[in-house]
């Protein structure tokens, strides 16, 4: 709960850092919401927020456990999100294209959903993250997935490995529709700027982070990015 808190966050001070005074006008939605964690926390400095996800019981405890009145819950496929077009100033799309079966179906709901000059908050793993986030094993996003299939069943920690990662060279095809405006570099050179400091665990971790990110970009472990329908 505290980690999603802070994901929140981080999110918040990207957007202020957007949008200005203006972001308290914003109208936006989260795709893949779970139980609404995020979306309260976003509530305190946007106009509405709606959240959507395709599990049903989150959204249950979401409904449940959220008192705000500018936010709603919904039951929903990222990949068919039910409003009209133009419907959103902002989408929060964070680490949810591995899980979605046609991702590139999701950022065309998203494109049609938001306002033109709209902006996605985009947060994505790269597939070649040494450790994995989902079920923390090294190098299980990069193996073959019958690999990972009998990898995971080894670990006991599943039977499946149903999450597909891409590689940069693949997340920017999937976002290419949109003008990207790389945040992940401003957030390396200032972390508490934008309520990150959590990411990394002292100095050391910081700078082999900036080094990475500046000399190894294509293999850094995720990226943020603010993509802006044209």
């Amino acid at each position: 709960m505290e980690g999603r808190r802070r994901k929140a966050m981080t999110m918040a001070a990207v957007l202020g850092h957007a949008f200005g005074d203006c972001l308290r006008n914003v109208r936006l939605l989260n795709v893949g919401c779970s139980t609404g964690i995020i979306d309260e926390c976003l509530a305190l400095h946007v106009k509405s927020v709606v959240g959507i996800d395709i599990d049903a019981p989150a959204i249950e405890t979401a409904r449940a456990r959220c008192t705000s009145n500018n936010v709603e819950f919904r039951i929903g496929d990222a990949m068919n999100i039910d409003f009209p077009d133009a419907s959103f100033d902002v989408v929060i799309c964070s680490q949810v294209y591995e899980h979605v079966p046609d991702p590139a179906k999701m950022m065309d709901e998203i494109y049609r959903v938001l306002v033109p000059g709209g902006i996605c908050y985009f947060a994505a793993t790269n597939r070649f993250c040494v450790m994995e986030q989902h079920y923390h094993l090294p190098f299980l996003s990069i193996i073959p997935v019958s690999v990972a299939h009998w990898y995971l069943r080894l670990s006991g920690k599943g039977q499946y490995y149903y999450e597909r990662h891409r590689s940069l060279g693949g997340l920017r095809g999937l976002v290419r529709r949109f003008n990207v405006d790389d945040y992940t570099q401003r957030i390396l050179s200032d972390p508490g700027m934008f309520a990150a400091s959590y990411m990394f665990s002292g100095r050391i971790k910081l700078g082999i982070a900036r080094v990475l990110a500046r000399f190894a970009y294509p293999v850094f472990p995720g990226y943020v990015w603010l993509l802006r329908r044209p």
